[in-house]
């Protein structure tokens, strides 16, 4: 009896790593379906509290009938007693290191493998699993299975490299990064790198973050091989640099991969979204500078007066997601219930008719709206992607995570961004205050409409050659993910 080959996604459970990573398998299974199934594990942190992410996994289930999502309950014990004393990145690769067994056993009785024997009672044959970046402790599981793990990189191949890389730039510089007094020679960037614009646990060696860093960037290079969410037209050097260095296995950029039906921007509230869609529709075309920050994006009293200052000067149409902040370092901002409360008096009302302030966007809808003309950002990925899918040029204003990296990449790297910031850190002690005038003025630049906006002509031409990457005939990318996934299918490594 031929067996269908099975694939086992392991993503991390942020919207933003979840979403992106079903967006593969999405792919995968509307090609190769007749050859493939896919299971995606979701492993539920204890403690975890996000209703945007429990109504995405609902809306997955239920709207996605070819890819079998099974939600995992890891024991509510953990060996990190406080989330609010460790990074994100401590938290996830503690949490997946200890829930290993969990994994395995649920894989083993999912495929119905009977370790004694080849054999199975089941018609599935499990060929690989697919892992987050943050999930390398998954390759054990795959090795004791006997099946090859992939990993799907949910950033950019210039922070693949970086992160390639950080294992031999740890031996070289014994000293801090933000200490060192030279910039990073990293494979994968044309420019030498600043230290401040590395992730934040990469500035001190002793942050137990450092060490996981260290840690995946070492592991990557067991795996078979590496997806990453690009295309060739957009990281050709990092792309190209991999293939020079000649022990990183095979890379496979397949991006960029965008929910474009909206899925990972689940409505909250309808009487919202039509409340949104309802303003842009009344706007002129290319005329509202859009500012969105993420599902973690949120800033104090005193910036949020600058951003609103800032605004008001420039004279431009504004739609700005002004979010609450969070109560811990691992939940997602909220929605103010009186705006008033938060911005500069009679602020509202001065701007009546050119603005409109609210909490959630439906980012995707709104990019894709005919009359945004500009994206205040912070850089995240996904959101990057999705700007040049649309032909919306960004202002970069980078929080956390890799953003600042990103950020890096798209001004000074590709001249794709506007500089509003590079090294602007979410609280940290070190920031300074975004002021009115650096708002005013990179709003304005970004909003240039005369023809001489050099980043608007780079951003409008990639926005073609992303569409071109995933088609059908002659896309790049398109063209990467089906040699790997004839690879698996034949059994062959090519």
């Amino acid at each position: 009896m031929n067996k269908k080959k099975q694939l086992v996604f392991v993503p991390a459970p942020g919207i933003g790593h979840l979403a992106s990573m079903v967006e593969v398998a999405k792919n995968i299974i509307n090609r190769y379906g007749d050859h493939l199934s896919i299971t995606v594990l979701i492993l539920k942190p204890p403690f975890h509290s996000s209703n945007l992410l429990d109504s995405y996994i609902h809306s997955l289930s239920t709207s996605i009938t070819s890819i079998h999502f099974l939600p995992l309950s890891p024991p509510s014990s953990s060996p990190i007693s406080s989330l609010d004393k460790v990074s994100i990145e401590t938290f996830i690769s503690v949490f997946v290191e200890t829930n290993k067994t969990l994994i395995k056993d649920t894989i083993t009785n999912l495929i119905m493998i009977n370790p004694k024997s080849d054999e199975s009672t089941n018609p599935v044959q499990l060929v690989g699993l697919v892992v987050d970046l943050f999930y390398t402790a998954v390759i054990d599981v795959g090795n004791e299975l006997g099946v090859p793990t992939y990993l799907y990189f949910t950033s950019s191949a210039a922070f693949l490299g970086l992160m390639l890389h950080l294992p031999i730039l740890h031996t070289q510089i014994t000293t801090e990064f933000k200490d060192s007094d030279i910039e990073l020679k990293i494979p994968s960037f044309v420019n030498s790198v600043p230290p401040s614009v590395l992730p934040q646990p990469l500035l001190n060696k002793k942050d137990d973050g450092y060490t996981w860093f260290v840690h995946h960037g070492r592991r990557f290079r067991e795996t078979k091989g590496i997806m990453v969410n690009t295309f060739s037209d957009l990281e050709p050097y990092p792309l190209d640099s991999f293939l020079l260095d000649g022990q990183i296995p095979p890379v496979y950029p397949v991006g960029p991969l965008i929910d474009l039906k909206g899925q990972t921007q689940l409505q909250p509230d309808q009487t919202q979204y039509n409340t949104i869609m309802k303003w842009l529709d009344d706007q002129p075309p290319s005329s509202v500078i859009l500012l969105c920050f993420g599902s973690m994006g949120s800033f104090d009293e005193q910036q949020v007066t600058e951003i609103a200052v800032g605004l008001e000067r420039s004279g431009h149409r504004f739609l700005w997601s002004l979010r609450e902040p969070a109560k811990t370092n691992l939940a997602i901002a909220g929605e103010y219930t009186n705006l008033e409360e938060v911005l500069p008096h009679g602020f509202l009302e001065r701007t009546k008719g050119i603005g409109l302030v609210c909490g959630w966007v439906p980012q995707v809808s709104v990019l894709g709206h005919q009359a945004i003309g500009g994206f205040v950002s912070h850089c995240g990925w996904n959101s990057i992607l999705e700007s040049l899918w649309f032909g919306v040029p960004i202002v970069t204003w980078p929080l956390y995570a890799e953003q600042q990296v990103n950020a890096f990449e798209m001004v000074k790297e590709l001249g794709l961004a506007v500089e509003l910031r590079l090294d602007y850190r979410k609280g940290s002690s070190d920031n300074d205050l975004v002021v009115a005038n650096e708002i005013e003025r990179g709003v304005k630049y970004v909003m240039d409409m005369s023809g001489g906006n050099e980043v608007r002509k780079k951003v409008k031409k990639m926005r073609e050659k992303s569409r071109k990457a995933v088609m059908d005939k002659d896309g790049s990318s398109y063209a990467c993910l089906a040699r790997l996934i004839e690879s698996l299918i034949d059994g062959i490594s090519k």
